[in-house]
């Protein structure tokens, strides 16, 4: 789930930096391209499934 959050974020962050344009108060290419890596380290960290499981291991 949160890798594609993370894949929505690259693309919003690619278009609007391909256009030019931008929402500047809320998100700039480099706001979403940040936003993209949490959810990626997210994702890789095991986050998604332990919000899903519900039965996360301690380490």
């Amino acid at each position: 789930m949160f890798a594609i959050i993370a894949a929505i974020c690259f693309g919003l962050a690619l278009l609007l930096d391909l256009l030019g344009e931008g929402v500047e108060p809320l998100f700039t290419v480099g706001t979403l391209t940040l936003l993209g890596f949490l959810f990626v380290a997210l994702h890789l960290a095991g986050f998604a499934a332990a919000v899903r499981g519900r039965n996360w291991r301690r380490r």
